[in-house]
C-alpha cells in the first residue's frame, strides 16, 4: 500500500493557532510550548481551530511525536503513515489500542503500548537542602555548555535560552555540573519539570534537591508544576512523589517493532 501524500507542516502562524486550539493543560504543556516557540513541525487533519487529529513533532526529538484527537484511523492514514522520522508516538490512552491494531495490520509488525504517567503538584513542596545545589542563571552558561549532554537541559533553543527564560537548578561538584532540574516547557498556567543526574552521582538526592528549588519557583510564578515520566522510569517517579506530586492521568506510547 502506497503512502498518502505527505501533509504540509503548519507555518508559525498556524502553529500558534494550533497552540490556542489545544488549550493550556497538563497534557498539552510541552506541545504548546514547542508550538509557540516554533521548535517543532506540526500537522493537522481537519479545520485548524477544530481539528480532527493533530501531530506535534519536536525538532530536537522528531522520533517521538505527540498526537491529539480521538480518531485513530485519521491519525494513522492522514498524518503518521506519510510523516517520516518517527519510531513511536504519544497518544491519548483511549486511542492507543485502535492505533496499535491499525499499525499491526498495515505494517505487518508487532506493536507495544507503553504508559506515560502525568503528575501534578497543587500543594506546597518541602525544600530539600543540599550545599552543592543552587539556582543557575545566564552567567552559568559556560558551566552548562561544558557539561555532558545529559545534564544540559532541553526544551529551549539552547542552554542560554533555557537559563534566561526557564527555571533551572543544578548540583555543582568540583566545578562541574552533575545534576540538573529545569522547566522543559512553560505556558501561562503550567510548567513541565525534568531532571537528570550523571551516572556515578545518582542516588545521592541531588536531583531531588534541585527539583525542590525549581518546583517552588514555579509555584511562586502562579503555574502548576507538571511531571511526566514513563511508567517504568522509577527513579524519576520516586523524585516526583517525594516532592508531593500525584498522578492525574496517563497517555500511551504506541511503539511499532523496528525493521
Amino acid at each position: 500500500m502506497s503512502n498518502p501524500p505527505r501533509p504540509e507542516p503548519l507555518d508559525l502562524q498556524g502553529q500558534r493557532k494550533l497552540a490556542n486550539a489545544l488549550g493550556d493543560t497538563p497534557e498539552t504543556v510541552i506541545s504548546v510550548h514547542l508550538l509557540r516557540r516554533g521548535l517543532c513541525r506540526a500537522y493537522v487533519a481537519g479545520n485548524l481551530e477544530d481539528f480532527d487529529v493533530a501531530l506535534v513533532q519536536a525538532t530536537e526529538d522528531p522520533g517521538e511525536p505527540t498526537a491529539f484527537g480521538e480518531d485513530a484511523r485519521a491519525l494513522w492514514s492522514l498524518l503518521l503513515r506519510p510523516v517520516e522520522s518517527w519510531w513511536c508516538v504519544n497518544v491519548p490512552a483511549s486511542v492507543a489500542p485502535d492505533l496499535g491494531r491499525l499499525i499491526e495490520s498495515e505494517l505487518r509488525k508487532s506493536v507495544r503500548l507503553y504508559g506515560d504517567i502525568y503528575n501534578t503538584l497543587t500543594s506546597p513542596t518541602p525544600l530539600v537542602e543540599n550545599s552543592a545545589v543552587r539556582f543557575l542563571t545566564p552567567e552559568d552558561s559556560p558551566l552548562v555548555e561544558a557539561a555532558p549532554a545529559d545534564v544540559r537541559g532541553t526544551g529551549f533553543e539552547n542552554p542560554r535560552a533555557l537559563l534566561s527564560e526557564g527555571i533551572v537548578a543544578g548540583a555543582i561538584i568540583s566545578g562541574k555540573l552533575t545534576a540538573i532540574a529545569f522547566t522543559s516547557a512553560l505556558t501561562g498556567r503550567h510548567a513541565d519539570i525534568s531532571v537528570a543526574t550523571l551516572e556515578g552521582w545518582r542516588g545521592k538526592g541531588l536531583a531531588t534537591a534541585a527539583a525542590s528549588l525549581v518546583v517552588r519557583r514555579v509555584r511562586d510564578s502562579g503555574r502548576v508544576p507538571v511531571w511526566s515520566a514513563g511508567e517504568d522510569n522509577l527513579a524519576s517517579l520516586r523524585v516526583a512523589y517525594k516532592l508531593g506530586f500525584e498522578e492525574q492521568f496517563r497517555r500511551m506510547y504506541v511503539i511499532p517493532a523496528p525493521g
